[in-house]
């Protein structure tokens, strides 16, 4: 555009430029709506983010998030409705250990009968446990002078619970309920060095019968136990070159007396059909708290089942882990929000079914057993040895609980504590999912740890 002024109107020109510059400076200034600020983090927002999780990686959710301060739920999502929980399982076995067991594991029972002792198992899953490392009752019955006879105590749970896997025998997670562990009814295969090395097996009344075929398994494992023998076999192909590898075996009154008399280094007579003696003595092993960190921080199967089944112990001679269950229910868990589908020790079993605000229910009921410096110690830990290792990693820690995971499923419950000073309780359940429980891991960590260092 060109402008072109007459003399005649020249004087009219500051009046213009004035003009000019006025509405360039009024468009400068015109205000531009801002966003609305963010809601304050809280209750909504937690909840949001739960929601927002669940849709983004299409799972059904459970969550609760209860503020003992305040002494009431703060953020609930479905915390009605009943999950499979897996090894959050154990928290329950926890719980009924504490209402029905003392300071120490009950290791086995005994009477005297002249230059004889009569023993039996009361489930105690330690004895020569190979990561414990126990010895109390393994010096007990080396050193005693007096002759030895095992005698089997009755045990009416059967070596799998309901709904285990059958096809799961082979694997660490899942050795076999008994009345007398040893070793943890598994054994050990381990090599260092690399393929020149020979592997050690343990225990090694079983590297005789262990057979090797250079051929591929089917399953691609490196020792296969056959379904229901204590044959094994091994194959080379599958091996790494370092490796440590448990494969459970079938437990009997004949191969604990049998492995009895190999860890002792003395004889071991089994009796058969008799009642147990009347006026037996207890003999105490291991401090209790050892052996529920264990069941919790590594979330060990068979500690989980063993201590139900010496739970029940306190009842009567007979040992069942259901009895036990279902006595735990009635007498400590009748006032839970929803009545517990209880059906294992461990959780293996998916047939188990806890609601979240139960969970929240029984994470209270812990508290008031057992005072904080005594009790998150033996929870899974952010951080540190055992399944929350990976996760939550910071100093000083803040979140203690227990993990559990099936397929398509995984949840944790416990304590988180934020910065802003506050212990709170949650429970945050996930089922029926198709992608890599890591994800869904990723997510609860996430949000949880928002929660920590927001709330």
């Amino acid at each position: 555009m060109h402008l072109s002024f007459s003399g005649r109107y020249w004087h009219l020109f500051p009046c213009l430029l004035m003009l000019l510059l006025l509405g360039c400076g009024t468009a400068k200034q015109t205000p531009v709506a801002s966003e609305p600020a963010p809601p304050p983090y809280g209750p909504e927002v937690i909840r949001q983010r739960v929601l927002e999780s669940e849709v983004g990686k299409n799972r059904f959710v459970g969550f609760a998030l209860y503020d003992p301060a305040l002494g009431k739920m703060v953020v609930e999502h479905n915390a009605d409705k009943y999950f499979v929980p897996a090894s959050n399982t154990k928290l329950f076995t926890f719980y009924a250990c504490l209402k029905m067991l003392g300071d120490s594991i009950p290791a086995l029972k005994y009477v005297v009968r002249g230059d004889s002792l009569i023993f039996w198992g009361t489930g105690d899953p330690t004895f020569a446990h190979m990561d414990l490392k126990n010895t109390v009752a393994y010096d007990f019955l080396k050193n005693r002078k007096e002759k030895l006879y095992y005698l089997e105590a009755p045990y009416t749970s059967t070596p799998f619970a309901t709904n285990w896997g059958w096809d799961d025998y082979n694997y660490y997670y899942q050795p076999e309920r008994s009345v007398f562990p040893i070793h943890g009814n598994v054994v050990k295969f381990a090599r260092k060095g690399g393929p020149a090395q020979l592997y050690t097996t343990t225990p090694a009344i079983f590297k005789p019968g262990i057979k090797t075929d250079t051929a591929r398994y089917a399953h691609g494992d490196a020792f296969v136990r056959a379904w229901r023998t204590n044959e094994l076999t091994y194959y080379p192909k599958h091996a790494s070159p370092d490796f440590a590898v448990e494969v459970p075996f079938i437990p009997s009154p004949d191969m604990t007396v049998k492995l009895l008399a190999d860890t002792l280094k003395r004889k071991v007579t089994l009796l058969k059909n008799r009642a147990l003696p009347q006026g037996a003595k207890t003999f105490y092993g291991l401090p209790s708290d050892t052996v529920y960190k264990r069941m919790l921080q590594v979330s060990d199967n068979l500690f989980a089942e063993q201590l139900m089944a010496l739970c029940s112990g306190t009842l009567s001679d007979t040992l069942s882990v259901e009895r036990a269950i279902r006595y735990v229910v009635k007498n400590h868990l009748s006032d839970l929000p929803d009545a517990p589908v209880w059906v294992d020790g461990s959780g293996l079993s998916s047939m188990n079914m806890f609601t979240p605000r139960s969970i929240i229910a029984l994470l209270q009921k812990l508290q008031q057993e057992r005072p904080s410096d005594r009790l998150l110690p033996l929870m899974a830990t952010g951080g540190r040895p055992g399944t929350f290792r990976s996760i939550y990693k910071a100093e000083p820690p803040f979140v203690f609980g227990k993990s559990g995971t099936l397929a398509h499923v995984h949840n944790q419950s416990g304590y988180i504590m934020t910065k802003s000073g506050k212990l709170l309780l949650y429970s945050f359940m996930n089922n029926n999912f198709r992608v890599p429980s890591g994800d869904i891991r990723n997510e609860m960590v996430r949000i949880m740890t928002e929660v920590h260092e927001k709330y």
